[in-house]
């Protein structure tokens, strides 16, 4: 018999994760995730991305505005859950709702825990030029990113160092794929978690805009491990006197960052030859 799952996920990464579920026929019950929100500079009210994939998929959304309302923890309740499984979905889940399922809550993590527990373990892992990187499924507690650990795959991209956004996708695709596997040992019993080495953690920060600034002629490699982790946001940029320029393609050759397109503040994206030919005219 199929396992009764709901998934709890906000962000692309959820989508890739949820595709590799679907690819091996698992699809989940329902779906948590978190509420529309203003986006953009029109500030248009934008569903995430895992809303609109459910909605493909004819799944259940549900969008609580807080995890611990009586009205959303009452719906759940109702049903008699096998185990939950959460991928980025922003917000530790409490305890009212860990308590539900039978078999608890599995969570898909873009790291080779106990290694970068927190908010930004794919930014952090090519800022700190991680070249051996993987997945984790564990099983969730209360703490963020602490609980035993399930299964572990590790990946070592090649070439390396890539961007955000090709890496999210590997980790996200691979963690689907592993936590594929894991579901029917997981339904019967079969697997016994492993604690996590908690003094050999390691942990991420929430990133900000100003994260992205650089020294255009500082370190070249470290400035092209910003360019790839911080893209597309914050986005990687530096000031020219009073004017922010955003860097919006860039190579590493010849032990050399090469920036090849800029965006002005306020202007339309350029060559980067271009805008210093304006600059030194």
């Amino acid at each position: 018999m199929p396992p009764k799952f709901i998934f709890f996920g906000t962000p692309q990464f959820a989508v890739h994760v949820l595709e590799a579920l679907k690819a091996a026929d698992l699809l989940p019950a329902a779906i948590v995730t978190a509420p529309d929100k203003p986006r953009g500079r029109g500030l248009e009210v934008t569903p995430p991305e895992v809303k609109v994939w459910g909605e493909e998929h004819a799944i259940d959304v549900l969008q609580p505005e807080k995890l611990k309302d009586e009205v959303f923890l009452g719906e759940l309740r109702n049903t008699d859950w096998d185990f939950f499984v959460v991928a980025a979905y922003g917000k530790l889940l409490p305890k009212e709702l860990l308590d539900i399922p039978h078999k608890g809550t599995l969570n898909v993590h873009p790291s080779l825990l106990p290694r970068f527990r927190g908010a930004s373990p794919i930014q952090s892992q090519i800022l700190a030029d991680e070249r051996k990187t993987g997945v984790t499924i564990m099983l969730i507690d209360e703490e963020m990113d602490h609980g035993p650990i399930v299964a572990q795959a590790s990946i070592e991209p090649d070439p390396w160092p890539l961007s955000y956004l090709m890496l999210e996708e590997l980790l996200a695709t691979e963690g689907g794929r592993l936590l594929a596997e894991v579901i029917p040992e997981w339904q019967k019993g079969m697997l016994t978690p492993e604690p996590q080495r908690h003094e050999d953690a390691t942990y991420t920060k929430k990133i900000t805009k100003e994260d992205g600034r650089i020294d255009p002629i500082g370190d070249a490699y470290t400035n092209y491990l910003k360019f790839c982790a911080y893209n597309p946001w914050p986005g990687v940029f530096f000031f020219d006197g009073d004017t922010r320029v955003k860097i919006t393609d860039a190579q590493f050759e010849d032990n050399t960052f090469k920036i090849l397109k800029v965006t002005p503040e306020g202007k339309r994206e350029m060559l980067y030859t271009d805008y210093l030919r304006q600059h030194t005219s």
